[in-house]
């Protein structure tokens, strides 16, 4: 059973004032909540995966990650397939390797990226699927779509 604690939480987390001006009280689980706490990541690994989906969150990096699901290529051919300018695919592309979500390979002068890894491939496919499944801003699933 659950170990349930009445406090009063001030609006700024999450509570906020009744129709009298007063706090409301919320139960809390105290349980879960400790239980939740204790499986949060540290606050250092937090931080690193919000600058990396800030990265992801960038329409020109992501283009040059989707051309990257089919296979490693160079930088010339990634700013001509993205139409973007080489030094700004490079700058991208730097930015994406300091944070491990592409991997170079070199060839003489010529630099060659990937996907760091099959997680990073995994991410952009479930990107993409549930952006294929997801419901538009304001949109009301249909019968057949909610499936």
């Amino acid at each position: 059973m659950s170990n349930r604690s009445d406090i009063g939480v001030p609006p700024s987390h999450g509570g906020g004032l009744n129709e009298q001006g007063a706090l409301h009280d919320h139960a809390h689980d105290v349980d879960r909540v400790a239980a939740v706490r204790a499986g949060l990541p540290e606050p250092e690994v937090v931080e690193d995966l919000g600058a990396t989906f800030g990265l992801l969150a960038d329409p020109g990096r992501l283009r040059l990650l989707m051309a990257l699901l089919d296979g490693e290529m160079c930088v010339c051919d990634l700013a001509m397939a993205c139409g973007q300018s080489e030094s700004g695919v490079s700058h991208a592309l730097r930015l994406l390797r300091a944070h491990r979500v592409v991997a170079v390979r070199r060839s003489g002068r010529r630099a060659f990226y990937r996907l760091a890894d099959g997680h990073v491939r995994m991410l952009l496919d479930l990107a993409l699927t549930h952006h294929e499944h997801a419901t538009p801003l304001g949109g009301v699933l249909t019968a057949g779509e909610a499936r």
